[in-house]
Order: C-alpha cells, then sequence, then structure tokens
C-alpha cells in the first residue's frame, strides 16, 4: 500500500481552511472543529501608550511571576501585516485556492511577523502574504511601510517580506526550538483580529505535532492563546527568542480554545536563509514512497520492533534507484541520523542539499545494509 506521502515531503491533493481573508467585516468560511491557518481582519488600531522601561531581571516569569520585561524586550521587533487582494464573486477562500486576482471584490486581511534583521528583513507565514496585490507593515511605533516579498514556502507555510525604513529597525533573535521541551514557559505577540502588539502567555503543550497539513510539518504546540491575525507572529522562550512562527490553531468556533501549532524556529532558519538567498527553497530528492511500519508489518518482515520507514514504491530514475533501495526495505537510519518513524524521512531528505552522498541503513530480509546514494534536486511538482 502506497503513503499518502512520498519521502521528499510532497501529499497530493492536501487542501487546508483559513480564516485570513475577509470582505468588509464578514469572516469567510469559518470551519467548525478545523484546524485553521489564520490571519484576521484589518480593523482600525490605536497605539497603546509607551511602556516604562522593566528591568531585565523581569525577563523570566518563572522568577519574577511577571511578562512585563519580556514583552518590553520583544515587541519593538514584532509587526503587523496588512495585505489587500481581490476575489471572484464565486471565489471560495482556502490555503491551496486562494483569491482570484484583478477584478472581483476587494478583500482585506491581516497577520503577524517579526524582524529578523535590521536592514527591514521580516518573517511572516506563506498563508498572510501568498494572495497580497499590495503588502504593508506596522512597526511597534505605528510607523507604516510598503512591504514586498522576497520569497515564500508553501510546504512549510513560510514567507520572508522586506521594508525599507529611515533607520535600523529592532529585530528579534532566533532560539533553539529543540532546547524546549514540554512544560516550558512561551509568549505570543501579535495582531489577532487587527489588535496590534497583543501578548499572550502559556506553556509547550507538547512537540513534534502531526496536523496532516504537509508531510514536513514538526510543530510545536502551545497553549498561549493565538487566534485569527495571530499568524505569522513568534512565539518566544523565556529568554526573548523566537522558538516557533504561529501558524495554526484547531478550534470548534474559529477563536482560541488553547490549542495551538507554532512553525519549530530551527526548521524555520534554514528555509527562511534560502528564501533570503535564493527566493525559493530547494530541497533533497531521494525518490521513494513510504509507509508507516506498523507491528503487524514489522513483524511479517521478521523485524524485532515498529521502527523506521518502509519503501513502499521506488521512482524510476530515482537516486534510490539508482543506489539499489528495493520494495520492502525498512529504512531506519539515513545520513547517520536515526528514522524512528516514517514522518522523520522527509524532513531529513529535504534538508539535504542535492549533490551529497548519504549513507542510507536499511533492513531487507532480516538483514542490514548500508547504501551510498547520490541526492538529487527535488523535482518541481507537474500542474495540471
Amino acid at each position: 500500500m502506497k503513503s499518502p506521502f512520498d519521502a521528499d515531503g510532497r501529499r497530493p491533493g492536501l487542501r487546508r481552511m483559513t480564516a485570513a481573508l475577509l470582505v468588509g467585516t464578514a469572516l469567510i468560511g469559518a470551519p467548525v472543529a478545523a484546524v485553521l491557518a489564520f490571519g484576521g481582519p484589518a480593523v482600525a488600531q490605536s497605539q497603546p501608550p509607551a511602556a516604562a522601561p522593566v528591568a531585565p531581571a523581569a525577563l523570566v516569569p518563572a522568577m519574577s511571576g511577571s511578562f512585563a520585561g519580556l514583552a518590553h524586550q520583544v515587541m519593538p521587533g514584532v509587526v503587523n501585516v496588512s495585505i489587500t487582494g481581490h476575489q471572484g464573486p464565486a471565489q471560495v477562500a482556502d490555503r491551496d485556492g486562494g483569491p482570484r486576482r484583478g477584478g472581483g471584490q476587494e478583500i482585506h486581511g491581516a497577520g503577524s511577523g517579526f524582524i529578523i534583521d535590521p536592514a527591514g528583513y521580516i518573517v511572516t507565514n506563506n498563508h498572510v502574504v501568498k494572495d497580497a496585490d499590495e503588502l504593508s507593515v506596522t512597526l511597534n511605533d505605528g510607523t507604516v511601510l510598503p512591504a514586498k516579498v522576497v520569497g515564500t514556502d508553501p510546504k512549510t507555510d513560510l514567507a520572508l517580506i522586506k521594508v525599507k525604513a529611515d533607520k535600523p529597525l529592532t529585530a528579534v533573535e532566533w532560539g533553539n526550538s529543540d532546547a524546549a521541551q514540554v512544560g516550558d514557559w512561551v509568549m505570543a505577540v501579535g495582531n489577532p483580529y487587527g489588535l496590534g502588539s497583543t501578548v499572550t502567555a502559556g506553556i509547550v503543550s507538547a512537540r513534534g505535532r502531526d496536523i496532516n497539513s504537509n508531510p514536513l510539518e514538526d510543530f510545536l504546540q502551545i497553549d498561549a492563546p493565538i487566534n485569527p491575525g495571530n499568524s505569522g507572529g513568534p512565539s518566544f522562550d523565556a529568554a526573548g527568542k523566537v522558538i516557533g512562527i504561529n501558524s495554526e490553531i484547531y478550534s470548534p468556533s474559529g477563536g482560541s480554545v488553547g490549542i495551538g501549532f507554532a512553525i519549530p524556529s530551527n526548521l524555520a532558519k534554514s528555509v527562511i536563509a534560502q528564501l533570503r538567498e535564493h527566493g525559493s527553497v530547494q530541497r533533497g530528492w531521494l525518490g521513494v514512497q513510504i509507509q508507516a511500519l506498523t507491528p503487524e508489518l514489522a513483524e511479517a518482515a521478521g523485524l524485532d520492533k515498529a521502527k523506521g520507514a518502509l519503501v513502499a514504491e521506488v521512482q524510476k530514475g530515482s537516486p534510490a534507484l539508482k543506489a539499489g533501495l528495493h520494495q520492502g526495505d525498512v529504512i531506519v537510519s539515513f545520513d547517520g541520523k536515526p528514522v524512528a518513524e516514517s514522518k522523520d524521512l522527509p524532513r531529513l531528505v529535504a534538508e539535504t542539499a542535492s549533490g551529497t552522498t548519504v549513507p542510507v541503513e536499511v533492513l531487507r530480509d532480516g538483514q542490514s545494509k548500508t547504501l551510498s546514494v547520490d541526492i538529487a534536486l527535488q523535482p518541481k511538482p507537474v500542474e495540471s
């Protein structure tokens, strides 16, 4: 049986619903009990009064009982993102189709972002900006600047945009999402429902969440309240470093019920670096379709436990075929990194540069075998 995705990060026919785009003030397609990508309405905003300086000792909420120091430190690096586009009369707004350009009814949307370079580079979600005819950014001090898209990556729902300012902007720092543990404090900052400069707090609820939005996902689950408009905004650890990019929520109502999902910073950093350099992301290609190794399949293959990714198909002309991978092989290690579950393999392959030769350990007929694979550049999907 073939997997619903392959080891190179493609899942055919996947669609995700959005609460990102609005016509006037009416929310489009608010689903019930659905995972939502969110960018809220663009509404009139008033700037909050300037906060009084807070002592650095107040940064760690577990010690001080307050998030005030942390908020004061990071809020200048968080921005509101506003878009204007057009929607045809029969168009349904969703993550894959989006509104058609030109003609139709004007739509407005809003999301969040954060500055990673004083020169004006800003990270946000792809679904926030992908349908924009016009794009602008509002800084924490109220300054509004036109923005342009540098590059987008739909597979990870990340985008890099840029503004020009007359002075260096305040940037925030990337953190290490691999170090985030369940139960750690996390603080989200963003633009929910167009209400900019909004701070919420909670904890990391879970790691490695797979919500079937794409095979490269590895979400941090957080319970800091995030809502439509928080998309693209940062989640900070207690040291004020970005460990996640808020992207989706699970909700029966369209609003926060304490189940939010953030793209890990360690996944985002490499994607954003490529968007900055190339405007797009280049990923490695192995060329196999895989499926989860269940206990029953593991037993049938003569394995002691269900560990690894089962090769369901080897694609023609692929690096896997040239290296001698077979249908029925169980991949347990890729480039020296363990493959504990099938979902581990697509990320490992995607992060490998084309032209790299890597060892791939497989179990075949109960015997371990190591193959040398020349990773190629992932082909672009064929548009129908």
